[in-house]
């Protein structure tokens, strides 16, 4: 069975942190808050691949209350939705993601992502779409006040 999933993070911008974007460290002045690395990227792409298979968002997997994960590796995160995808005899076809930023520039880091992103997935960097947009300075992301990502994950289900 062909399903798929759709899914959106954002995290705003914090001082003293580095940028994590797709498991890669932009060089930038600020980087995400949150209670993991805040990779807003490799959220959205676990968020999509969940829901694809009908399961709960990565916050039931990985609650912010939780102390023990504090800091979390993103890419661990999708190492765990990858588990839980094999547990459902289900195989990743592709994911097609975008990030939504001002700044800083991502294009000169994109192959970098598609990298880590397919090996913590199991899959082919060519499986892997990493597209950037702005928000044309509307918004708190035209503010540069956060990043934003969208992500969509084609999944098959063998019953």
């Amino acid at each position: 069975m062909q399903c798929s999933g759709i899914g959106y993070d954002v995290h705003r911008f914090a001082t003293g942190r580095p940028l994590i974007l797709g498991g890669v460290d932009i060089p930038h002045e600020r980087g995400l808050e949150g209670h993991s690395d805040a990779d807003v990227l490799s959220h959205a792409i676990a968020d999509a691949v969940l829901g694809s298979l009908g399961l709960n968002d990565i916050g039931f997997y990985f609650p912010p209350e939780d102390d023990s994960i504090e800091g979390i590796c993103s890419l661990d995160i999708l190492k765990k939705v990858r588990q839980l995808a094999e547990g459902k005899s289900a195989w990743i076809h592709n994911i097609d993601s975008t990030l939504i930023a001002e700044r800083p520039k991502i294009m000169p880091h994109v192959e970098r992502m598609k990298i880590k992103i397919a090996d913590a997935l199991g899959i082919k960097p060519s499986q892997v779409g990493v597209k950037a947009t702005t928000n044309e300075l509307m918004g708190f992301i035209g503010r540069e006040e956060g990043i934003a990502a969208m992500a969509v994950a084609s999944v098959e289900i063998r019953e």
